[in-house]
């Protein structure tokens, strides 16, 4: 928790410079003097850089660590991957459920999401000091309640065991702080979240597409629910209300019906630049870029994806890809069960797609991720092209809203199941919770969900125990592809070690490590 109170000393004194467009960001670079949070333009920069920090994927001296990535290699959807064994033994620590206490990976993840919500924390105690309307500041305070509610959630379903923090650390008296139960992290999400839903726009103009929406709030607290209520049983609270399965619901009924986001047509275009921002998505990260961006030593300057980076095909000499680092190659095991899917094709590439020379890394399967890739499509404009991969990440699609309704019991489960199947040509198939999660695993495939959907629903052991798949193409041998999921660490990652010192004896090690 030093670590975190330093980053956050630091990062007082940062701020993210902003164009005319909200898309345009510029790296946290510039030093400002204490009295910044004056005007409305002060506050809105503050704001861009609590956004900025929801697209970082990487710690500087840490790690890379996209979110898609990493969620993609725990799960039975991707291994490890990499240039070699050595060229991503951190990822195969995870991939393999064998997760060491300094993992980098791990730490990476901590430190993004403690400085979202030390920048979210920062903002909410200095709004009341600027000079600005309540409507504005109304809107900033349900944002950096959105935000701070991402960041929570996804570091409660990595580490579930984690400090609470709704506050910025003032002083050495509060460096030491207490990990928090479950509940309360989740209690808190749900707080932010319903109170966010409550002020923020139904509408997002053009000119500011990537901020939240009421209706992101309200899926985003679905998605907290389903999984809160799939490992541990039972309903959330905010402010006295119970959030349970009809208050949640209720909230993708809304949606549903009145947000004006809408499935696209043609499932092959959703991860196309002409998918972006489209009614499809109900919440997206925006990467691109601009500033191209060339400083290998500070990658969360860039704005690019480097999820779509990292998962690329390793080959040269193509006019379609380029230059991919093959980390988090497709299982056999996802192929196999999505061969007769009409999503395959927009899902995964072959090998035999590839023209140009293609160099096989380790766990080489042949197959790879089509969502986020290093296809040409996605190629920056300027900047050194690892930096600038022009990917938006889908957070929330509307089709999860769908079979997250369904799911939910919603009296329309089978119309929202049969509307996500016709969109690709499948018939209808009866309602169930086994149709359902069947259609999440083929719809939402290698789009960071599918781990997460395992743990709530108590599959792990089986799912993620994968032997004897390897895929037609593999390199290899067959120990290489054989994974056994290690059930005491109840699919939670580390507590870093780094922190665990720096607590001063408070944070106690989650089991199995």
């Amino acid at each position: 928790m030093k670590k975190i109170y330093l980053i956050s000393i630091v990062l007082v004194f940062t701020l993210l410079s902003c164009g005319e467009d909200f898309l345009d960001r510029q790296p946290l670079d510039q030093v400002v003097s204490s009295n910044f949070y004056q005007s409305e333009g002060d506050a809105f920069e503050a704001l861009v850089a609590v956004y900025d920090a929801v697209g970082y994927q990487s710690s500087p001296g840490v790690a890379w660590a996209p979110f898609i990535t990493v969620s993609d290699i725990l799960s039975d959807d991707a291994y490890a991957g990499g240039g070699d064994a050595n060229d991503g033994f951190e990822q195969d620590q995870l991939n393999n459920f064998r997760s060491q206490t300094n993992n980098r990976i791990v730490h990476s993840l901590w430190l993004k999401n403690y400085t979202g919500i030390y920048r979210a924390n920062l903002l909410l105690e200095k709004i009341e000091e600027i000079d600005a309307s309540d409507e504005f500041k109304a809107r900033i305070i349900a944002e950096c309640k959105f935000l701070r509610a991402y960041f929570y959630l996804e570091l409660v379903r990595y580490f579930e065991n984690i400090p609470l923090l709704t506050e910025t650390i003032k002083g050495p008296t509060e460096y030491s702080q207490t990990q928090n139960a479950p509940d309360e992290i989740y209690n808190q999400i749900a707080l932010d979240l319903v109170q966010a839903a409550n002020v923020l726009p139904a509408t997002i103009p053009d000119s500011e597409s990537g901020r939240a929406s009421k209706w992101a709030a309200q899926a985003l607290l679905a998605r907290a629910y389903l999984f809160y209520d799939g490992v541990y049983g039972g309903n959330l609270s905010a402010d006295g209300q119970s959030i349970d399965k009809n208050f949640v619901l209720s909230g993708l009924e809304d949606l549903i019906s009145n947000s004006g986001h809408e499935l696209m047509e043609d499932f092959s275009q959703i991860f196309r630049l002409a998918g972006e921002f489209s009614p499809e998505n109900v919440f997206e990260i925006v990467h691109g870029d601009s500033p191209a961006w060339w400083d290998w030593g500070y990658l969360r300057g860039s704005e690019g994806n480097l999820a779509a980076q990292m998962q690329g095909p390793r080959v040269t000499g193509s006019t379609n890809w380029n230059r991919g680092w093959s980390f988090a190659p497709v299982s056999s095991k996802l192929a196999n069960d999505m061969e007769d899917d009409p999503r395959f094709a927009a899902t995964i590439v072959t090998e035999e797609e590839l023209d140009g020379n293609l160099v096989k890394g380790y766990q080489h399967t042949g197959y790879y991720s089509r969502k986020y890739s290093s296809d040409a499509e996605h190629w920056g404009g300027d900047g050194q092209f690892e930096h600038n991969r022009t990917c938006n990440l889908r957070v929330i699609r509307f089709s999860d809203v769908l079979l997250m309704a369904a799911e939910l019991g919603s009296p329309n489960a089978q119309e929202y199941l049969d509307r996500v199947r016709a969109r690709v040509g499948l018939p209808s198939v009866p309602v169930s919770q086994e149709s359902i999660m069947n259609e999440r695993r083929m719809e939402l495939a290698l789009e960071g969900i599918r781990y997460f959907d395992v743990l709530r629903t108590g599959g792990a052991s089986e799912e993620f125990t994968m032997q004897g798949f390897r895929g037609p193409n593999y390199q290899g041998d067959q120990v290489t592809f054989d994974i056994t999921y290690n059930p005491s660490t109840r699919g939670f990652l580390p507590i870093p070690q780094t922190e665990v010192d720096l607590s001063a004896g408070t944070f106690v090690q989650n089991s199995g490590y």
